[in-house]
């Protein structure tokens, strides 16, 4: 695998995924799913500050870049990119503002987050200029913005990875203590076990560490409330555990509709 630190140094037209690093099995299963589409697997490292609201959540998000160097070889990535923020926003680059959907569930909640992913991406697909980009369906929203702005580029959405007790894999888990590692499980029972929207905030609202920021089933390419006409229903979930945010979703069988 080889280190760089330019986007110059990456081969043309390669499989993507794009991360923001503290790499866990999660993104592994994200560049094994690249290896399909190329034999060059390209990966960024990039905690990008326009899609933090908060400072505070800039400055406290995980950072690991030995490990990560030493995952991204082990699961098969070719070219591992370090890019600074002087590469990806040099003085004067243009800034993105995400559609519609942006102003729903997680846009409500970070207002701006959005603008800061589609910038962000748009700015590594025109440097990085990838035949395929891998995506995780676990920011099941932020997938949908960036087919918006990839017309370019196959966007591959790969499924969710989760922990042995169903916990959706995320960088932000490992900054749950003890009992709110426990409680966070909660979220992957209750979009297992629940048939209706009501069932899913009833089985979600058992458990008093977690404050529910919303909960609701969509149709998963307007996430409007599901029709008669809609083809996919998804249930969407996410709220606070020990201060940390946790996003899930699970598709819902026809049926439960």
């Amino acid at each position: 695998m080889k280190v760089v630190k330019n986007a110059q140094e990456l081969p043309s037209a390669c499989a993507f995924v794009p991360t923001m690093g503290a790499l866990h099995a999660g993104h592994g299963s994200l560049f094994t799913v690249a290896s399909q589409y190329s034999d060059d697997v390209v990966a960024s490292i990039y905690v990008n500050p326009l899609q933090f609201e908060n400072k505070e959540d800039l400055e406290k998000y995980p950072r690991t870049p030995e490990r990560d160097i030493e995952l991204a070889e082990e699961y098969g990535v070719t070219h591992l990119w370090f890019p600074t923020y002087e590469e990806i926003y040099p003085e004067g680059f243009p800034t993105l503002t995400a559609g519609p959907i942006a102003a729903l569930y997680e846009g409500s909640s970070r207002p701006g987050h959005f603008d800061g992913v589609v910038t962000v991406v748009r700015r590594l697909f025109d440097l990085v200029k990838p035949k395929v980009a891998i995506f995780g369906e676990k920011d099941f929203q932020q997938l949908a913005l960036i087919r918006e702005i990839a017309a370019e580029v196959e966007i591959v959405a790969a499924p969710i990875i989760r922990e042995n007790d169903g916990l959706a894999m995320s960088s932000r888990n490992v900054r749950l203590d003890p009992k709110g590692r426990i409680a966070a499980k909660i979220i992957s029972q209750a979009l297992r076990d629940s048939e209706s929207e009501g069932e899913l905030r009833s089985i979600l609202a058992s458990e008093p560490a977690l404050t529910v920021d919303y909960a609701d089933y969509i149709d998963e390419k307007t996430f409007l409330a599901p029709t008669e006409e809609s083809e996919f229903t998804r249930a969407i979930v996410a709220g606070w555990i020990n201060g940390i945010r946790l996003l899930d979703n699970m598709a819902v069988k026809s049926e439960k509709k």
